[in-house]
């Protein structure tokens, strides 16, 4: 505000006096500046807003992740044990409560410099309207000496020729009209000054608003840690239990990697063999078109000899075209599988979610209770029960099968990327069944405990990745 300020004044030095009655138009001029200055920067500065707006935003989606991580943490609480689930539940929770209360932390600090900056502009608007009144008022009284010893019909009829009479009287128009002019913004400028006043007010009163809510979030925050404490300490108490679940889980997860490495290593043999048929095809064609060249020179050598005409005997049924070739490349893919294949790897990030919901359990291997360890070869999305699971990308079924705890699963294809979807109550596909994004292959499964959720895994052939990063942010 105050360069701006800064800049308004400067302009001062370009205005210079014009009125015979010595009216300060320079005083007018800065007034006008002021106030366009005024309306030409808000309050808040354009990387305030722009911070004031993504902030607004991130407060908006922390909210609606609360309300959904409750509405499905209600679901699994109305069981009469703990579980698992329940315990991955509660843990997203606290973790959405504390970015809630980190947001609360940073619009406090964002209102607190808002706050400076109307401070800020409230002051220098003070000081300038004081010093345009002084202005103002010397403006007043030098004109009011200059009319006590020359009236304005004296002044109008002293001039020495009819032009001069008018160019006076334009002056005293002039003057009657800035004065009306200055009155009005002077106006303008106090009824800034409580607009600003207002603002200030009303800032204050976020702010205290913002503090109680922090403490409000902060015993929600103790809540949600105590009962993870108690799911904690009752799932301790069923040590073998919880670690027998993730035996099941353990086994269920390396039928499933199993299966896919079956499929894919399958797939790759016979993208192999597509490989190398193309090869021995590509081989055969070319000896082929040798040899016919090589017997089309013969007959040509025998017709000259013969002193035929080499035109007439050269004379050939021309080939007949062959149908178009599927071209294969050096991995056995055909071009429809490249194409898919490179489309989905340029979609890392912004994939579709398989399930509305939350990631319950992350990629990787890790400690859900003390020295009981648990590895995801995918990611765990808990959502509401008898939820659609919808693909992610166009491709193709390559198998449904059944494991254990992990009920029905799906493996797609995409070129040289599979994605699969376990954990599902029923599935409407099969296999072969070309599938486009967001088409519905089933719907999720809910287990004893009452825990809804879908495992979702990405592999590049035999590797694993890791499918946050894939799907887009939420």
């Amino acid at each position: 505000m105050s360069k701006h300020l800064i800049f308004c004044r400067s302009k001062d030095s370009y205005l210079q006096q014009s009125s015979p009655f010595g009216v300060n138009n320079k005083l007018t001029w800065k007034l006008a500046l002021w106030i366009g200055c005024f309306f030409f920067i808000p309050s808040i500065s354009v990387f305030a807003q722009k911070s004031r707006q993504q902030l607004e935003k991130e407060k908006k989606e922390n909210i609606e992740k609360l309300q959904q991580l409750q509405n499905i943490l209600k679901q699994t609480s109305e069981q009469k044990r703990a579980t698992l689930g329940q315990l991955k539940a509660i843990k997203q929770q606290i973790s959405a409560q504390n970015r809630k209360i980190e947001l609360i932390n940073d619009d406090i600090e964002l209102m607190d410099s808002e706050l400076k900056e109307l401070q800020k502009a409230k002051v220098e608007l003070d000081n300038d309207l004081g010093k345009l009144r002084e202005e103002y008022a010397k403006m007043i009284y030098n004109a009011s000496k200059r009319n006590n010893s020359l009236n304005e019909l004296s002044f109008l009829f002293s001039a020495p020729n009819f032009n001069q009479f008018l160019i006076r009287y334009k002056y005293l128009k002039q003057y009657t009209d800035e004065r009306k002019k200055q009155v009005q913004q002077m106006k303008k400028v106090q009824s800034m000054m409580i607009a600003k006043t207002t603002s200030i007010s009303n800032k204050k009163k976020e702010q205290q608003s913002a503090l109680q809510s922090k403490i409000a979030e902060n015993k929600n925050l103790e809540k949600l840690r105590g009962d993870q404490d108690k799911v904690v300490k009752e799932l301790s108490g069923r040590e073998s239990e919880i670690k027998a679940e993730v035996a099941e889980v353990r086994k269920a997860n390396k039928q499933i990697e199993n299966n896919l490495t079956r499929i894919i290593q399958k797939e790759i043999e016979e993208r192999r063999e597509r490989a190398r048929a193309a090869a021995r095809e590509k081989a055969a064609r070319e000896k082929a078109e040798r040899e016919a060249a090589a017997a089309r020179a013969r007959e040509a050598e025998k017709a000259k000899n013969k002193g035929e005409a080499a035109e007439e005997v050269a004379k050939v049924e021309p080939p007949k075209p062959e149908p178009k070739k599927v071209e294969i490349n050096e991995e056995g893919m055909n071009e429809e599988e490249v194409t898919l294949a490179s489309s989905f790897a340029a979609n890392r990030g912004r994939l579709p979610w398989p399930v509305p919901g939350f990631i319950s359990d992350g990629f990787g291997t890790k400690e859900v209770l003390k020295n009981v360890y648990q590895e995801n070869q995918g990611i765990d999305i808990q959502t509401n029960p008898n939820t659609s699971v919808k693909t992610v990308y166009d491709g193709v079924v390559m198998e449904v099968t059944n494991f254990g705890v992990m009920r029905n699963v799906v493996f797609v294809q995409h070129g040289d990327f599979y994605t699969v979807y376990a954990k599902l109550k029923n599935v409407n596909v099969r296999p072969g069944q070309k599938l486009k994004a967001r088409d519905t292959i089933g719907v999720v499964a809910t287990d004893a405990d009452g825990v809804s959720e879908v495992n979702f895994q990405i592999w590049k052939n035999t590797s694993k990745l890791n499918p946050e990063v894939w799907l887009r942010p939420r």
